[in-house]
């Protein structure tokens, strides 16, 4: 396989579940320089049986001001990595985000929902999403949201940390998602690939939260004091780019293809808090 975006949440999971995997690094191969020439060549050396990419643009609140940067990585770049996939005759697979939905729903979204992005981030997403599948009829898009790592910065990490320096926090309650653990995206997306799926596919873990209860939760796994952190609203933590206030994913196809469903959020959650802790106070 041919792996993509190595050093990130993901890619660093799904590093850890693949045997033979070609994974150069952001200095060997970058999205936002990725030209046709560049591409080809790459898979003319890793000659790969399938084509993952998990490199992406997510700064979300910093692509409001930059969104040809956005467009490029998340768009342009990936359509481009579709195609000359397709030219090689081998499958391409990619991440994208519960945020290519507008968060009106009260009902989860499934891979038959219509997106409408409300910022930059999830336009660029929605944008690479379909020139994917445009470009490679063997593309697989795996949407997924909220994805928390013992392995790197990330919400969780963030509030663990705050809380560990004896520092205070407002956060968002009116926001509601699904965390998703890399580890189990990871297993989860292995499996799917097995299939051979194309098309759209959402994976997370069961479950749904606000980043409130979720901080809270982290809290008190990590046996520090959850009442640091207080609810507030979205109005009252004003951000660059609109944050939809309800993005849970379920998937109307995953039990047709056969792939097991991701663990409850509450029950991955101590192992990555541990992880989290471990690295922070050492």
């Amino acid at each position: 396989m041919l792996l993509l975006g190595r050093t990130g949440q993901v890619g660093t999971a799904l590093a850890k579940q693949l045997d033979q995997v070609t994974a150069p690094s952001s200095a060997e191969f970058n999205l936002m320089d990725a030209t046709r020439d560049k591409i080809e060549r790459l898979l003319d050396e890793a000659r790969p049986s399938v084509v993952i990419n998990c490199a992406a643009y997510t700064a979300v609140d910093k692509a409001e001001s930059q969104i040809d940067v956005a467009n490029q990585i998340n768009g342009s770049a990936v359509g481009l990595l579709a195609e000359i996939s397709a030219g090689a005759g081998v499958p391409f697979v990619t991440f994208s985000t519960d945020y290519v939905f507008d968060g009106r729903s009260t009902l989860p979204y499934v891979e038959s929902s219509t997106p409408n992005p409300i910022n930059v981030y999830g336009q660029s997403k929605l944008i690479g999403e379909r020139m994917a599948i445009a470009a490679n009829p063997r593309t697989l898009i795996i949407r997924t949201s909220w994805v928390i790592s013992g392995t790197h910065g990330n919400f969780v990490a963030t509030m663990l940390r705050l809380a560990l320096e004896g520092r205070s926090t407002r956060v968002v309650n009116d926001q509601h998602g699904s965390p998703t653990f890399a580890d189990d995206l990871a297993v989860a997306s292995i499996e799917a690939i097995e299939t051979g799926a194309t098309g759209l596919l959402h994976l997370t873990n069961q479950g749904a939260t606000t980043w409130f209860d979720l901080a809270r939760a982290a809290l008190t796994e990590a046996m520090l004091d959850p009442d640091l952190v207080s609810p507030c609203t979205s109005a009252d933590y004003p951000t660059p780019a609109a944050r939809p206030a309800y993005t849970v994913l379920e998937s109307e196809r995953r039990t047709d293809l056969g792939i097991n469903p991701l663990p409850h959020w509450e029950d991955s959650l101590p192992a990555v808090v541990k992880q989290l802790v471990e690295r922070q106070s050492g």
